[in-house]
Formats: C-alpha cells, sequence, structure tokens
C-alpha cells in the first residue's frame, strides 16, 4: 500500500467506527445508514421515505450523536411559515434594536421531519437553504455551519393535508431511501432492545465536523477510470427519451423500452450525484477506486426520484425503481 493510500484510509478510517457506534442502537438498516454516510461525504441532502415506526427518526438522531456537531429537528405542519425554519428580525427593547434571530434550519444535521406536511413557501424555503447553503435575514447573509446536510422524511401513504415535492425540488436531494419492514429476527433484535421503559440509545462521539471535511477532500482522491465515467453518463442519458440517439446501437435498443415509460429523464446533477455517490460508496467498501458495482448499487437511490413517469406506465403500477433497473440491465458494463 503506497503513503498516499494509507493517509487516505487513516483519514476515512473512522467512518466504519461510526457503523459500528449506530449498530449499538440501530438493528439492521445498513442501506439507510450508508446512505446517509454517502450523505455527509459527499456534501449531499437525503430524502427517506417510509411508513413510521422504521427508525428515520432515530437513524438522524443517533448519526448527530456519533458526530458531536450541531443537530436540529423540524416538525413540519400546514401552519409552518418560512422564517419560522430560517429565523427572522426581533425587536430587543433594552438595546432599542432589531437582531438576526436565526432558525432551526442553522446545524451540521437538520432532520426535516414529514416534508410534505409543510406548504410549498415552506418547501422552497428549505430547499433554497439546502441549495445556497446561507440565509439572507434583514440584509444579512448567514452562512450554515459545516458540515450541513438535511435529512428529509415524508410517509408515502399520507396524502390528505399534505403537500408532496414538485419533481423539480425532489432533483435537490442526492438520495432518496426507500425503508422497508425488518425481517423476522432483526425486529426480534428490536424487541429485545427496545421494549423496555429506558432503551439505551445513547452513543458515543466518533468524530468532529472537522474530520468530516477531511473525508470529503479524501474522496476526491479516489481514482474513476474513464470507462466508469463513461458508465454513469451512459446511464442518466438513458432516461432521457428524447436523447437515446447519444447511446451506442446496441445499448440504444435495450434501452429504447425502459425510456419509452418516461416522460421526463434525470438532469445533469444526476450524473454529477451518481459519480460523488459511487465514490462515497466505494469509500465505504474501503476501497481508493470505483468499480461498476458501486455505480450500480447507488443509481436506484440515485436517478428513481428524479424520473417523472408517463400515465401509461403509472396505469401499471410499474414504479421508478423498477425502470432504473431495467436501465440497468440494458446499459452495457464496462
Amino acid at each position: 500500500m503506497s503513503i498516499e493510500d494509507q493517509e487516505l484510509f487513516s483519514q476515512t478510517a473512522f467512518l466504519q467506527e461510526i457503523r459500528q457506534e449506530m449498530a449499538t442502537v440501530l438493528v439492521g438498516q445498513a442501506e439507510l445508514v450508508d446512505g446517509l454516510l454517502i450523505g455527509l461525504l459527499t456534501g449531499g441532502h437525503i430524502l427517506l421515505e417510509g411508513l413510521p415506526g422504521l427508525a428515520k427518526t432515530l437513524a438522524v438522531k443517533t448519526l448527530a450523536g456519533t458526530l458531536g456537531g450541531s443537530f436540529s429537528r423540524i416538525q413540519f405542519t400546514p401552519d409552518v411559515l418560512p422564517t419560522d425554519i430560517t429565523g427572522s428580525m426581533i425587536y430587543r427593547p433594552e438595546e432599542q434594536s432589531f437582531a438576526v434571530k436565526i432558525g432551526p434550519v442553522s446545524a451540521n444535521i437538520v432532520l426535516a421531519d414529514e416534508i410534505n406536511r409543510a406548504p410549498a413557501k415552506t418547501q422552497s424555503a428549505l430547499l433554497e437553504v439546502m441549495q445556497e447553503h446561507q440565509v439572507s435575514i434583514g440584509g444579512q447573509t448567514i452562512p450554515m455551519p459545516q458540515p450541513y446536510m438535511v435529512v428529509a422524511t415524508q410517509n408515502p401513504i399520507e396524502q390528505t393535508g399534505t403537500y408532496p415535492l414538485p419533481e423539480a425540488q425532489k432533483d435537490r436531494f442526492l438520495l432518496r431511501l426507500l425503508l422497508k419492514y425488518p425481517g423476522r429476527a432483526e425486529e426480534e433484535q428490536i424487541l429485545e432492545r427496545m421494549a423496555r421503559s429506558k432503551p439505551a440509545l445513547k452513543v458515543q462521539k466518533i468524530a468532529s465536523p472537522e474530520q468530516i471535511l477531511g473525508a470529503r477532500k479524501a474522496l476526491d482522491q479516489l481514482f474513476l477510470a474513464p470507462a466508469l465515467q463513461h458508465y454513469a453518463l451512459d446511464l442518466v442519458i438513458a432516461t432521457r427519451p428524447g436523447e437515446l440517439k447519444q447511446l451506442s446501437a446496441e445499448q440504444k435498443s435495450l434501452a429504447f423500452n425502459a425510456a419509452a415509460a418516461i416522460e421526463v429523464g434525470a438532469s445533469p446533477r444526476a450524473g454529477i450525484a451518481l459519480i460523488l455517490a459511487g465514490k462515497a460508496k466505494a469509500l465505504l467498501s474501503g476501497r481508493n477506486y470505483v468499480i461498476p458495482e458501486d455505480i450500480q448499487a447507488i443509481a436506484p437511490a440515485v436517478l428513481a426520484h428524479r424520473l417523472i413517469l408517463n400515465f401509461e406506465t403509472e396505469a401499471k403500477a410499474i414504479n421508478a425503481t423498477q425502470i432504473v433497473q431495467q436501465l440497468l440491465n440494458a446499459v452495457k458494463t464496462p
């Protein structure tokens, strides 16, 4: 192992320790934990979608506990205003002046619980902060603490009193993670660990925000073969029905059926996200280079929420994740 590789792995060794520490509270949910770590490593935001009781909130709070940075939880409801989350100017009588009071959106990790219960104006305010990493209040621009990550949750079965995220706004999320019920053996462990008056939920601080920022720099050192970059681009282009001409004749014919199910494909932002998430996946696997399996493993979480399916596809109860899987089978692996 070269000196550069040794330095790379020493900078990121704490990631495995975070995994192990989170496992003292969470049972299973390996994909959720990895997805959260990928968000931290890449500076991307995460959208969690799952039924109530699947440890979405617990996972985010546990991760925040291992980092020792600031954590904020915002419970969205239809009456939450943009200033409730970003902050506002307040008057201080004793000083006879106005001062900025920053809102709960300012923290290293922000949990936006049930984001689809907030009206569009409030959602837009949060998404603007996610994009710009700053807020403007009373003529002052206030940067967010670094590292900065927003994890938003939504319940897929709740429709009454909700305001679904517009498709263009979903594009701001690096990953959408779909949570499933645990297996029987895992659920037995959950009962043993949690079915008590005071479950042991406290975790030890493993890493500092500065270490996370250092790991982000290490991410840029990972090797990505040109063929894999072309592969990621082929996957993104294959989601765009009108752009299939950019693929090879063989890939075009294989991808046609899947692309025909899509109304609007993924944006260039999706390609950037796919490369970054693939690198983070490789780093979490203990490698300093990316392999096709890294791209394939993360592609559904990166691409599915960015696609708009046509009416015929939705009528057949085919979802975007299934379409992405079809594209993975169609586009030739390098």
